[in-house]
Order: structure tokens, then C-alpha cells, then sequence
């Protein structure tokens, strides 16, 4: 199914009236869905988010973005660069290791078919975000981009996504980028799956054990069933970047719809 199919996808929302799903007392987490080289729409969700956290009162509050930083959006050097900067007011921040950096980490190894790989699925604006001059890169072969490109990356960009979670657990909540596999401990999942899983896992009904918070799939709006709740919105395509916040066991979602 193409991304354009799943941002059709049918909102849904069949969570009963009490959630059992907590995180510990005391703390608070947001979680922001794919951000794709959208740093517009990144600094607008953190001051809402901003403004909401301080508004609810003191807690140990945790920031976890759920991968897709980059690509496909036109800002993917100033996404990172923000993230990698992020700090008070949350007290911990968590990045997880998304398809598209996994690709974009790949690409760095100057290796030229990872390198096509990765500019095929939408590293084309990200390496752009990085070459500072369109037309310059525009007359770039792949050989160029495989030799130019790791040294066009700060380190500190590259030590960042390098320093990635893969899985992120609090309370009852499970923070992943793409899902898990229907019917495999957490503790026993494979990141290919972590990574990129799709329709095995947002297809029918299971018991994880936990509540899934994934992005990578795009929706018209939240996806959220009993066992998950998807907060891609497709911002680079729709304008429209989501986050969940969680308290003991309240949910509630912010987003760029009406900025």
C-alpha cells in the first residue's frame, strides 16, 4: 500500500472510557510522531508541548521523538540540530532509530548503493539539507554524493543518531518507530521489524503486553485501538506533526493542525 493509502486510513478510536494503561506516578511523557525534515513544524509541536508541560505542574518529564527525523521534508540538517540541542524543560530526552535514519546512517558509509537506496526513498532532501547549494549538488553524480556527503555531516550529527534507542519502555507504555511483531516477546523483537513493520502489525487485534506508541505509518489522525496508538500524521505532507502526552492515566494528543 502506498503512504498516500495509509494517510487515507479511517481514524480509529475504540479505547474504552477508563484507560488501564499508566506510566509511574510522578512522571510525564510526550511522544512526537515523524517529523521528515519538517523543522517548521518541530518547533511549533516543542512550543506547544512546552506550554502544556508547564501548565500541568511539576513532574519528571520525558521527550521521546519516535524517528523519521529526516528526509522527504527540505530541513533535515536544522531537525536534528534542534534535537540534538533539546533539553530543559524535559529532564530526559529519547530519539529511536527510525527506517529512514537507519538508511541515512548507511548511506554515510559512502557504500554507492546504499547511498541510491537511500536518496530513492526521500534522502534526496535531506542530502540537500547538507550540500548548502542546490545548484552544485544538482550537477552531483552518485560517486559524489557516496564520497561528499559524510564529510558535509557534523559529527556531532552523526555520534547523535548513532546514540539512537531502538526500543523505549515506560510504565505500561512501549515507544517503538515502526511496531513490534504480532506474537514475539519484546524483549525478542528484531530491528528490521522495530524499524519497519507495517501491516503484520497494524492489522487485527493482539496482546502485547503493553501499549504500543509507534509512528512510521501514516494516518488521517491518531490511530489509537486498545493495544496502540499511531501518531503519524504525515507531516511532511499534511502540515500536521502529532504528540501524545501521558500522565499516570490520562492521554491526550497536540498537534500543528491549528498553528
Amino acid at each position: 500500500m502506498s503512504f498516500l493509502g495509509f494517510l487515507k486510513r479511517r481514524q480509529r478510536n475504540d479505547r474504552p472510557g477508563e484507560l488501564l494503561s499508566r506510566v509511574p506516578e510522578g512522571q510525564r511523557v510526550y511522544a512526537i510522531g515523524d517529523i521528515h525534515g519538517r523543522d517548521d513544524l518541530f518547533g511549533q509541536l516543542l512550543e506547544k508541548i512546552e506550554a502544556d508541560n508547564a501548565a500541568r505542574g511539576k513532574a519528571f518529564t520525558t521527550l521521546i521523538l519516535l524517528g523519521d527525523l529526516v528526509d522527504r521534508g527540505p530541513d533535515s540538517a536544522l531537525v536534528i540540530d534542534r534535537a540534538l540541542r533539546l533539553g530543559a524543560p524535559f529532564d530526559k530526552v529519547e530519539m529511536l532509530v527510525g527506517n529512514h535514519e537507519e538508511c541515512f546512517l548507511a548511506a554515510l558509509t559512502g557504500d554507492l548503493k546504499r547511498v541510491r537506496y537511500f536518496i530513492r526513498i526521500g534522502g534526496d532532501a535531506t542530502v540537500r539539507s547538507y550540500w548548502g547549494d542546490d545548484t552544485a549538488y544538482a550537477a552531483a553524480s552518485f560517486e559524489d554524493v557516496a564520497e561528499q556527503l559524510p564529510q558535509k555531516v557534523p559529527q556531532s550529527h552523526i555520534d547523535f543518531l548513532n546514540r539512537g534507542e531502538d526500543m523505549v519502555r515506560i510504565g505500561d507504555y512501549v515507544f517503538v518507530h515502526a511496531g513490534v511483531r504480532p506474537g514475539v516477546p519484546l524483549d525478542r523483537q528484531k530491528l528490521s521489524d522495530l524499524r519497519w513493520i507495517r501491516e503484520d502489525f497494524i492489522e487485527g487485534e493482539h496482546d502485547y503486553g503493553a501499549t504500543i506508541v509507534y509512528g512510521h505509518t501514516i494516518s488521517d489522525g491518531v490511530d489509537e485501538t486498545h493495544d496502540r496508538i499511531g501518531i503519524d500524521t504525515g507531516a511532511y505532507l499534511t502540515g500536521r506533526l502529532t504528540a501524545v502526552g501521558l500522565e499516570n492515566n490520562q492521554r491526550w494528543f497536540l498537534d500543528t493542525a491549528d498553528v
